[in-house]
């Protein structure tokens, strides 16, 4: 058996904690043999655990307790600590591990309300789960979540060789807002989401740039957000955000513009991989 998980997106700028879309790289576990205690080979670096204080065992038997041992094989091409989910895809193929291995039958509204309970929050984990476009709220204990198509487009994805850790960017984020520039916060958010629904990707990528919740507040933890915005814009793609906590930045382009965006990202004087990505429109799959 192995289960396969996407990576995601979380935010789209204005959906701060609360929209996420699945991206085309993938956490892979495979299940291997029944062995005396648990182990996971894997290739990702001498500081991830191979045995149960890996996150994915962590996950899996809080949620079974019971689950006899195996022998994992873990793969991922999802970079670490870069706002690309990586924490949320192990969480989330941690729960499907013990749901498929424990025999328990788990919902998707489960799963959701699972991970949202481990994670703090849905945007990475409700796409992981769901795929395609989610938007989720997780008040009062109780998680509420909604699946849409997301237009079709390219997603280019810009990834700093440097990592910043979730707990560094939201450490920068104010504890409160004035409650008129958060009202207008929340217009951006819901004119945003309602262009992706009606399928208007150059309304939606004006908007995802009008952040008001949390990009101001990262600039200085991201200085190429503007430099790869003000090129976006010469080139009339349709626009560029914060993938999640950072660094990396996400640019949403029609096809014909896109070599030409990736060509002038190449150019940026920082380290940085860069990465040609679609919508994953499934979520955690098994095979």
């Amino acid at each position: 058996m192995k289960i396969r998980v996407p990576a995601t997106s979380a935010n789209l700028g204005p959906g701060f904690d609360s929209c996420g879309i699945a991206l085309s790289q993938y956490l892979s576990i495979e299940i291997i043999k029944d062995t005396e205690t648990w182990e996971i080979q894997h290739s990702l670096g001498e500081d991830i655990p191979k045995d149960e204080t890996n996150l994915l065992l962590q996950t899996a038997l809080t949620v079974n307790p019971k689950l006899s041992p195996k022998l994992l094989k873990m793969t991922s091409d999802i970079p670490l600590a870069r706002g690309l989910g990586s924490s949320s895809s192990v969480i989330v193929a941690g729960i499907e591990l013990a749901n498929r291995l424990g025999g328990m039958h788990l919902s998707q509204k489960d799963k959701v309300q699972i991970a949202t309970e481990m994670e703090g929050h849905p945007d990475n984990v409700a796409p992981a789960i769901c795929g395609d476009f989610v938007v989720a709220s997780y008040v009062d204990g109780e998680v509420r979540y909604v699946k849409h198509h997301f237009p079709m487009c390219d997603v280019i994805a810009y990834v700093p060789d440097h990592e910043l850790l979730t707990q560094e960017s939201r450490s920068v984020l104010p504890q409160s807002m004035a409650y008129q520039e958060a009202v207008q916060a929340s217009s951006i958010a819901n004119v945003m989401i309602a262009a992706i629904l009606n399928g208007n990707l150059p309304l939606a990528g004006v908007m995802m740039e009008k952040d008001r919740w949390h990009e101001a507040h990262r600039d200085h933890l991201v200085p190429h957000l503007k430099t790869i915005r003000d090129m976006a814009h010469v080139l009339g793609v349709y626009g560029a955000f914060l993938s999640g906590a950072g660094p990396t930045v996400l640019v949403l382009s029609p096809e014909e513009k896109t070599d030409q965006m990736i060509q002038e990202l190449e150019k940026l004087p920082g380290k940085a991989s860069i990465h040609l990505l679609s919508v994953d429109q499934e979520g955690v799959q098994v095979f």
